[in-house]
């Protein structure tokens, strides 16, 4: 992923350096239990540690062992022995590659998962604060992009925010998911090495041993975790696009913040273009284009085959970066969303109270009227209306008929009764309703 949309944790979680750190503790791990387990000798085990642990990994020699052997691990394993000395003769007993492959990729995506369920927890913080800002500022509620009824500004985040905590919940079931240990040898049997040994390095690694690893990690678990960052995605997608959406110059009825010195076109200084939340829809899009190859992943040859080692050596730090980077945007976002109740309140009342239109139609079948003939009274008015020839009220008054009083009417046109439950609605989202954090 390039550095422009990167952050330096997450980056880091995927460099070279994390990477054969983990290896090494994977395989320093094993050394321990197998001290233990009485295999090998103890100080041998701790001089792996002693000297491993000291070690700053030369990733150009490693890169230029691995050259000549055509194969990662092996080129760390003779980095080792070169760095280590005698003792090194004892790492990688009973164990094949994937065993340490698979198992420091679950760390990797484990820690990923640690630092997106951050993420969003500071998305819920900026919803809820901007939530309750705006509990009770009014605005046209849209279905089609069509005027509907109205709803509240708070009403529309508290909306996202119930989602976005879908989303929390589906990344620790990813990291639930994918946080397994695999150190059972050629094709899984454990044939040269005890399962012992793949329960101490699990513990040591906050990971759960794979129940039947093959010679991997079965790749549905992948799936799931790949598939749930595309779902977070999409979620952030949606929520771009109703910024987007709003921040329209014919509805401008939310913004995107302007800094002092930003400029918004090249061309046109008078331009204040949405640009975050566009950037976020792209980012979505690649996101979501990654699930697809890890779902091509499951099916793999038997017991193994590496036809999704490229996929994984590209989509797990570019998926996790991404979604790492669009995250912290969005929270940005929300945090520093400019509102304007004026332009809402004006685009709510543009269509001369059409909005109260189901109102009106509910009270005429309540004084006898057939639904289907209420129907017809209310929209011929209300298109009389979309033709500019007065406003709604006045039209049902004057409607030979119109069933109800001018008094009865009147009392339909009232913005506080489509309001009644947003107490009710924040009580459910926000845990009794109360700010906290």
């Amino acid at each position: 992923m390039i550095p422009r949309y990167s952050r330096p944790e997450m980056t880091a979680l995927w460099d070279a350096q994390t990477r054969f750190r983990i290896w090494f503790e994977i395989e320093a791990y094993a050394c321990e239990a197998m001290a233990e387990l009485g295999m090998i000798p103890k100080d041998a085990a701790e001089t792996i540690w002693e000297k491993g642990s000291k070690l700053t990994f030369d990733v150009a020699r490693i890169e230029a062992i691995e050259k000549e052997t055509k194969h990662d691990v092996i080129a760390f394993l003779t980095y080792l022995a070169q760095s280590i000395g005698p003792e090194a003769r004892f790492l990688h007993q009973g164990m094949t590659s994937s065993d340490v492959l698979d198992t420091c990729l679950a760390v990797q995506l484990s820690r990923a998962a640690d630092i997106l369920i951050r993420d969003v927890d500071a998305v819920l913080a900026a919803l809820k604060r901007r939530a309750f800002e705006h509990k009770f500022t009014p605005m046209i509620g849209r279905s089609h992009g069509i005027h509907a009824e109205p709803i509240t500004f708070g009403l529309k985040l508290a909306q996202a925010y119930a989602e976005f905590r879908r989303c929390r919940a589906r990344l620790e079931a990813a990291k639930k998911e994918i946080a397994t240990c695999a150190i059972s040898g050629a094709v899984g049997t454990f044939a040269n090495i005890d399962p012992r040994i793949e329960a101490h390095v699990a513990a040591k690694l906050g990971l759960t041993p794979e129940p039947a690893s093959t010679q991997i990690i079965p790749r549905d678990r992948h799936a799931m975790y790949f598939a749930a960052l595309a779902v977070v995605a999409s979620s952030m997608e949606r929520l771009a696009v109703e910024f987007r959406h709003l921040q329209r110059t014919e509805v401008l009825e939310a913004e995107e913040y302007f800094a002092e010195g930003q400029k918004g076109s090249s061309a046109m200084p008078h331009k204040r273009n949405p640009v975050l939340s566009e950037n976020l829809t792209g980012l979505a899009r690649l996101v979501r284009g990654m699930a697809l190859p890890a779902l091509e992943d499951v099916a793999l040859w038997h017991e193994r085959d590496i036809s999704h080692s490229s996929v994984e050596r590209m989509i797990g730090p570019d998926a996790t970066i991404t979604l790492d980077f669009a995250l912290a945007r969005l929270a940005e976002i929300v945090e520093t969303l400019v509102i304007y109740p004026a332009n809402m309140k004006r685009n709510l009342d543009r269509l001369g109270g059409l909005v109260h239109s189901q109102r009106v139609l509910l009270a005429l079948t309540h004084k006898g009227m057939s639904r289907e003939a209420a129907y017809l009274l209310v929209q011929r008015n209300a298109m009389a209306v979309w033709h500019g020839q007065g406003d709604f009220l006045t039209l049902l008054r004057k409607d030979p008929e119109m069933k109800l009083s001018d008094a009865e009417l009147e009392s339909l046109f009232d913005l506080g009764y489509h309001l009644k439950h947003v107490d009710f609605i924040f009580d459910r989202v926000f845990d009794g309703g109360k700010v906290h954090e």
